[in-house]
């Protein structure tokens, strides 16, 4: 059953238009921006789940795959983030890891997976790296023996610097992971402390230079910019910092005031002054010409490599529309058939979680359907996320797709967006400028919607 696509206004062009000033970085969008690009999702009835997850897990997964892993545990609640769930018990590990495996045993067998290759696979949370040793390598190990991996696949594991030695970092490269994914976000600490983060900058520079000497995977962190009293002068010692490291990569984001928050509680009660929005494009611009002068590479918007060991594929395919596979309480995945895509998400609960799987009931509760122009759109996303757009390529996807021409949709707004700053043209090429790879996510949900809002139109209309 195809479901009525709700009723959007018309919106002229103009309103998806940035706005053209001396200083794009800083004026080129305003309000909040959104953290991912997307478009017309729908809700599944709940009376067409059941049928209609069987039907999705017996057709072949499409390529690229790559699957999340989810850990939903933490030390404590850090001041900016949105995603904590439940408080860290060491006798909650073990359990959890169990359910972990009875899932990934149960997925084995779904007919969807008998030709997939799995490209990349995250241990995200939440804190992975709270488990003990053991419980995480017999979880690393666990997906190696169920799932179908890739020869050359990505296995990162995510989490914080403290709780997390050398001893457990073996375990984990020994189990099979690759890559470590650890969120700093500063080297300051009078910032960290604020932020809730507990190691000092002393144990930090201890245990990425062991990491790092262990030369068993890719070392990468998080910085962010536009915290709370933050300024260039501590941006810039901790750019220096993760640069004097001789890290494998580096995601520089900019600070998401995320509701609920304790940070959102501090700055509405006046405790905490956050960045004001147009020191954020100067703090971007600072970290990228401080990396592309270390010959640091762009590998995304917000991430860069120094060498050839990282390759942050987990983040480059899902962001391109890859399926993905959903494991833990509280995961979310994707997945793609033929021209329609949905995506899902796990019960968050982990006693809930962990019953339906003693009980052999689906752990899934809720799909959303995505737009029907989901591949043309995953397209998009891929390419803008990497700083460009391959025009003719696009154009005919979309001739193909929709039998509607790319230039006449998008070339007034293109030449508008090269006017305030943000893409230049090459060739058959969209560039992004530095202010559009900052702006990269607004200007890719504005080409979305604006293709979205083409393509509910016909021809005639449009």
């Amino acid at each position: 059953m195809t479901p009525n696509r709700p009723v959007i206004a018309h919106r002229p062009l103009e309103a998806f238009f940035a706005r053209e000033s001396s200083a794009p970085l800083a004026q080129a969008f305003s309000g909040q921006r959104p953290v991912h690009p997307f478009v017309g999702l729908t809700p599944v009835d709940p009376s067409e789940l059941t049928a209609l997850w069987q039907q999705l897990t017996e057709t072949p997964l499409g390529h690229p795959a790559v699957a999340y892993v989810h850990v939903p545990y933490c030390a404590n609640h850090c001041l900016f983030c949105g995603f904590y769930q439940n408080a860290w018990r060491e006798e909650a590990g073990s359990a959890y890891v169990d359910a972990l495996i009875t899932q990934l045993q149960r997925e084995r067998d779904r007919p969807d997976l008998s030709e997939a290759a799995i490209r990349a696979v995250y241990f995200g949370g939440g804190t992975p790296t709270l488990l003990s040793a053991a419980d995480l390598a017999r979880a690393i190990e666990a997906v190696r023996e169920t799932l179908p991996l890739a020869a050359d696949c990505e296995i990162t594991v995510e989490g914080r610097v403290r709780g997390f030695g050398l001893d457990k970092a073996r375990a984990a490269f020994t189990a099979g992971a690759n890559r470590l994914s650890l969120g700093v976000q500063t080297f300051d600490e009078r910032l960290r402390q604020r932020l809730g983060r507990k190691a000092s900058r002393a144990e930090l520079l201890s245990a990425l230079e062991g990491l790092m000497g262990l030369d068993q995977g890719a070392i990468v962190i998080d910085l962010i910019f536009g915290l709370p009293e933050q300024d260039a002068a501590l941006w810039a010692d901790d750019l220096d910092t993760a640069i004097a490291l001789g890290l494998d990569g580096v995601d520089l984001y900019a600070l998401k005031q995320m509701r609920n928050t304790p940070l959102a509680s501090a700055i509405a009660t006046g405790k905490l002054r956050p960045a004001a929005p147009e020191q954020l494009g100067r703090f971007y611009q600072q970290g990228a010409e401080r990396l592309d002068a270390a010959r640091w590479e762009p590998l995304s918007s917000s991430h860069w490599r120094q060498g050839t060991r990282e390759r942050n594929l987990y983040n480059l395919l899902v962001k391109a529309g890859a399926d993905c596979l959903a494991i833990g309480a509280g995961a979310g995945g994707s997945l793609h058939r033929g021209e329609r895509a949905y995506s899902f998400r796990n019960t968050a609960d982990v006693d809930d979680y962990q019953r339906r799987l003693t009980q052999g009931e689906p752990v899934m509760t809720g799909l959303m359907r995505h737009s029907p122009h989901a591949r043309l759109f995953n397209r998009i996303k891929g390419e803008l996320e990497r700083g460009h757009l391959d025009l003719v390529g696009l154009a005919a996807e979309l001739q193909a797709h929709a039998d509607r021409e790319l230039a006449s949709l998008t070339d007034p707004l293109f030449a508008q967006w090269q006017r305030a700053g943000l893409v230049m043209r090459d060739g058959r090429w969209l560039e992004l400028t530095l202010a559009g790879r900052f702006w990269q996510v607004p200007l890719t949900q504005n080409l979305l919607e604006w293709l979205d809002q083409c393509l509910r139109e016909t021809p005639s209309n449009a």
